[in-house]
């Protein structure tokens, strides 16, 4: 049985660099300027973050040591990979930090594709990534798979084979004496605020995308007199247990968006009902073992030949769905497999799963996982016939037993309350963290509010008027009084029709 992978965002000178309020250049050793940044006891070099199809971000880089044990400070020690992205102008002492989803993205690695949403924060405030321990620049946590092939084929793992695969990533990644225990949520809270320490901020406004809103609500329950703001964009609550949910959410954001291309008399005229399609599909995939299919590797152009599974299928309805103009697609992507015709839907699951493969930590998201959720799952039946089915609970229940962990933070469940200023905001349509994990989050909080973004799906940062809404609420520190009545004007990208897209 072949194994597969864990389940599855301006470079200155020493003129400006003066100008950077709480910024200091770094002493010259004589010659050529010295483009260091030293920021209380940090420095920090230039350099560039880049991401597949993004543009690149120039921006100051540093390595910061904190103790891989935080209880235990003169043991080992790890490095964390931080970037720092200076204001245009004289900044406010209270940095903006960006913390990137997953678990398991590295944020410097995930800037990038939401860089444009921050140009409003940075006219007068830096922006701060710090790789969470265990991805990116921090000690990365990475499963090598035994074999090459799509990294969502786990529905033909037996439980054996899970379980396999994470002792050998375990006794991989152990080997050189990593305490695979302290990589969970609360070891990024507690580097972030030793982080903060060092720079000598005060406060921080910090910024969660998906999983990485955890992050940020732990922090500000840990440290609520050294946070500003909180942005929770595509909002977890803590109560929320990863991956328990994800079968039934995916559900009703599918629904939702296959009854948009019934209503559109040439989407579902052209293309015909997906729900149907996919039924049709499913059923074939699952029951045939069909042909072997040859496609052309969407980025290389090299022609490829592979099985189609249902695996393939599943794992591109669900990532799809999380971007409308993505999901848009979904419709004629059923009708062209439900013809028979596979190449498409082989191809963009390549492309997805090595990008997917390339951007998570599957060791960090295991440490997470397993420390913090997979006591609290439990197999719904109500799941089984869905999309996902109880495929992801079976997967960690299969492979935490194997993996180390430390015991939960004590509260870690509980709601973030109090009077911080807290903006959630959410999409429409996102089939993961769908809009009521939002209002639940706010109910708990004095000085909280929640948008939602008409027609969108999993992350809005960057959507239509978001970044210049979300620049406020930071400013202020205050979201009552924002005006967001310009969300009013986006929608979700019309259903496809054809190869041609949508209708005009």
């Amino acid at each position: 049985m072949r194994t597969r992978r864990a389940i599855r965002a301006i470079l200155p000178v020493a003129a400006l660099a003066a100008l950077l309020a709480g910024c200091t250049p770094a002493p010259e050793g004589g010659g050529a300027p010295d483009t260091r940044l030293r920021v209380g006891d940090i420095t920090f070099e230039p350099c560039s973050l880049s991401a597949v199809g993004a543009r690149a971000v120039e921006a100051q880089c540093a390595r910061f040591e904190v103790p891989e044990d935080h209880d235990a400070p003169d043991g080992r020690r790890i490095g964390l990979a931080l970037a720092l992205l200076p204001a245009e102008g004289t900044a406010e002492p209270d940095p903006v930090v960006m913390i990137a989803g997953g678990p398991g993205q590295s944020a410097l690695e995930s800037y990038p594709q939401v860089a444009a949403a921050f140009s409003d924060l940075r006219r007068n405030r830096h922006v701060l990534l710090v790789d969470a321990r265990g991805t990116g620049g921090s000690h990365p946590l990475h499963c090598a798979a035994e074999d090459e092939g799509s990294a969502f084929d786990v529905e033909q793992m037996t439980a054996e084979a899970m379980r396999a695969f994470a002792e050998r990533c375990r006794d991989a990644l152990s080997a050189d004496g990593t305490d695979l225990r302290r990589y969970g949520t609360t070891d990024h809270v507690r580097d972030l605020e030793a982080v903060r320490k060092a720079l000598g901020a005060p406060q921080l406004n910090l910024v969660g995308i998906s999983y990485g809103t955890r992050v940020a609500q732990q922090y500000a329950k840990a440290w609520p007199e050294a946070t500003r703001t909180v942005v929770l964009d595509g909002v977890v609550p803590n109560a929320m247990v990863l991956g328990q949910e994800h079968a039934r959410n995916l559900e009703q954001a599918l629904d939702t968006q296959f009854q948009r291309c019934r209503d559109e008399p040439a989407c579902v005229g052209t293309l015909g009902d997906p729900s149907a399609q996919l039924d049709a599909v499913r059923a074939t995939l699952e029951a045939s073992d069909l042909a072997p299919v040859q496609y052309r590797h969407p980025v290389s152009g090299e022609w490829l030949e592979d099985r189609p599974s249902f695996g393939h299928l599943a794992a591109l309805l669900r990532m799809f769905s999380y971007q409308p103009a993505a999901s848009a697609t979904l419709p004629l992507l059923l009708h062209d497999a439900s013809q028979g015709r596979y190449a498409p839907m082989m191809s963009q699951a390549r492309m997805l799963a090595d990008s997917l493969d390339s951007q998570m930590a599957q060791g960090m998201q295991l440490s997470v996982i397993c420390t913090e959720d997979v006591a609290d799952m439990a197999i719904d039946p109500e799941d089984a016939g869905s999309l996902l089915g109880t495929g992801m609970v079976e997967f960690f229940h299969a492979q935490c037993p194997a993996w180390p962990t430390a015991p939960r933070a004590g509260g870690f469940r509980d709601p973030l309350s109090g009077d911080v200023p807290v903006l959630a905001i959410s999409g429409e349509f996102d089939p993961v963290t769908p809009a009521r994990y939002g209002e639940e989050v706010t109910r708990h909080l004095a000085n909280g509010r929640h948008l939602v973004a008409p027609g969108q799906g999993h992350n809005v940062i960057g959507a239509g008027c978001m970044p210049k809404l979300f620049a406020q609420f930071v400013e202020r520190a205050d979201a009552s009084d924002i005006d967001a009545s310009c969300l009013d004007r986006l929608a979700a990208a019309p259903p496809f029709a054809g190869n041609y897209g949508w209708e005009p």
